[in-house]
């Protein structure tokens, strides 16, 4: 699943290549895609016209800012956006088309369907799911130690759980929770609650740093993960543990495992992150 690093990196893409584009016709293919307004007549009649002014992104989602609604797209697993000439054959698994204009199309590409697309007024966008619910992200103001250390405290999951859950914090997946414990030299099974105050504060701090740097180099390749110019992120040469199963640790040596926390395969050094 596209992480905040992958989001962001089709975010900023995105917007070299539909900014100010009209919307002349959409095409739906999988109606379940489109959430909300559930009914897929309305969906196009109030986007029909409409210009696509920015781009944002919360967490894992995409906003799209037209003239005077919001585009709220969650790609899930395998999600894909593609800028196209509308004279090009549509592929299989293409099932949303916005039609612009000038002769292009946004495509959106998903093997598994399990995206998902919102519209709201603007203004009203996160006032109901799916953002209604969401925590900060680590980019965010409301991302501070205080507010961490706080949610940590009121919960006995472990803490690779309370990282993944979206309602605490935005934007982490399995992927970067691996390295962000990994660098805080936390175990993933240890409960968040449980967390001592540097322990907590690494965590913290990692968040932002791992995130950081895998927006810088693009995100993370890993399976089908593409930008929206259908280029590879660069981010897995920098990885420590997610995926390092039976290799040796970077930082000391000790041969990586693989667990099952979360209902998640993790990636520990036992060394590194003591249980």
């Amino acid at each position: 699943m596209p992480e905040l690093p992958e989001v962001e990196t089709i975010r900023k893409t995105l917007e070299q290549l539909v900014l100010n584009k009209k919307i002349e016709n959409i095409t739906i293919n999988w109606a379940k895609i489109i959430k909300h307004p559930d009914d897929t007549g309305h969906f196009k009649q109030i986007l029909l016209g409409e210009s696509i002014k920015k781009i944002d992104r919360r967490g894992k989602f995409l906003l799209f800012y037209l003239d005077h609604y919001v585009l709220v797209s969650h790609l899930r697993m395998e999600g894909k956006y593609r800028l196209a000439e509308s004279a090009e054959p549509v592929t299989k698994h293409t099932h949303v088309i916005f039609h612009f204009t000038d002769g292009t199309d946004l495509r959106y590409n998903d093997v598994r369907k399990f995206g998902t697309m919102h519209v709201f007024p603007i203004g009203e966008e996160f006032t109901d799911r799916p953002l209604d619910h969401l925590g900060p992200d680590p980019f965010q103001s409301e991302y501070t130690l205080d507010y961490i250390a706080e949610r940590f405290g009121k919960t006995s999951r472990n803490i690779k759980a309370t990282l993944l859950d979206q309602t605490i914090v935005a934007g982490l997946g399995n992927i970067y929770v691996d390295e962000v414990l990994f660098l805080s030299r936390v175990h993933p099974e240890k409960r968040a609650k449980d967390l001592s105050e540097k322990e907590a504060e690494l965590v913290w701090k990692n968040a932002r740093i791992v995130l950081k740097e895998a927006v810088k180099q693009g995100g993370t390749t890993i399976r089908s993960y593409v930008n929206g110019q259908g280029e590879m992120g660069m981010f897995q040469q920098e990885l420590f543990v997610y995926g390092q199963e039976k290799k040796a640790c970077k930082q000391c040596g000790e041969e990586i495992i693989k667990l099952k926390v979360a209902g998640r395969g993790t990636h520990v050094c036992p060394s590194c992150q003591p249980k």
